[in-house]
């Protein structure tokens, strides 16, 4: 079984969830799991977790995202993309000026009502499920934050742009909204993903090339291991007579490792066995000199 993170380039066409199925198909294992939908018709990076490193997809779908999407003024649907059904077409007389203007106020922190199309449950019913019945329900504005948000080209009706933003953040929807700041609406028209935390689009792989490293017998050469995401943490070592407490996923005393020095309170570290195998992430408090386990990743043997 394959243990890490991989990067996918999600294609036009599939679902988040085809991607999981065919690889699943194409790597033998059941245990993976995707790090955020990406809408059928929009491409790019698509980090998916495999074994033990699906306990990382709460982490990941946390992480800041970067798009670079096309919106087109003049026209609204009921999906907020051009996939959808036209709900109305106007006559686009926002100037190049003025939709850079509306587009660079919404950058930092705004209201945003997530999208009937949209996988958010209400009452135990995905939103998309409602919206193709013909039902429409009110929705709760969330707070999202654009961190960037860079125009690449206007010609008009098109506006092409570079966003980052935090999760949750439906781009559809922000597209939507700068038409309506406009006046004329807009529909986002393409979307891609280009980063997903430290996953860029420039090493992402396509479904067709997993099966040619898996067959070539270099597909280990192109996951992530776990440990690695966590690089930025500092290392510990189990000390060889307390081997036992962390495969069972104990607390930890500080004496029972090898910290040359108290790390800060509620500081996490990395947790290695004294064989070097990588464990899991520890949360040090420093009143009772005690490491308390975070998340295990112990690979099955």
């Amino acid at each position: 079984m394959y243990h890490g993170i991989i990067n996918i380039y999600k294609e036009a066409g599939y679902t988040s969830h085809d991607v999981v199925a065919k690889l699943r198909g194409i790597l033998g294992q059941k245990k993976i799991g995707h790090t955020g939908t990406l809408d059928p018709d929009a491409t790019g990076v698509l980090p998916v977790c495999l074994g033990v490193g699906t306990r990382l997809c709460d982490m990941l779908t946390d992480e800041n995202k970067e798009y670079v999407a096309a919106l087109r003024f003049g026209i609204t649907t009921d999906t907020q993309d051009l996939s959808g059904t036209v709900l109305s077409e106007r006559e686009v007389t926002v100037t190049g000026e003025r939709a850079a203007e509306i587009v660079g106020g919404f950058l930092g922190t705004y209201e945003q009502i997530p999208p009937m199309y949209s996988a958010l449950k209400v009452n135990g019913r995905k939103l998309y499920e409602l919206a193709r019945e013909g039902r429409e329900v009110e929705r709760k504005a969330r707070t999202v934050r654009i961190e960037e948000l860079e125009i690449l080209r206007v010609e008009l009706p098109v506006l092409r742009m570079r966003i980052v933003c935090s999760k949750g953040t439906y781009i559809r929807t922000l597209c939507d909204d700068i038409g309506k700041k406009a006046g004329c609406g807009a529909a986002m028209e393409t979307l891609q993903r280009t980063r997903v935390g430290r996953f860029r689009i420039e090493e992402a792989l396509k479904l067709a090339e997993v099966e040619e490293a898996v067959a070539a017998g270099r597909l280990e050469t192109c996951i992530v291991p776990v440990e690695d995401m966590f690089s930025g943490l500092k290392c510990i070592t189990v000390l060889k007579d307390y081997g036992k407490l962390l495969e069972n996923g104990n607390c930890l005393a500080l004496r029972m490792t090898d910290a040359a020095e108290n790390p800060g309170d509620g500081e996490q570290v990395r947790v290695y066995h004294e064989k070097d195998s990588f464990y899991g992430i520890y949360r040090y408090e420093k009143r009772t000199e005690t490491f308390y386990p975070v998340k295990m990743f112990i690979v099955p043997k």
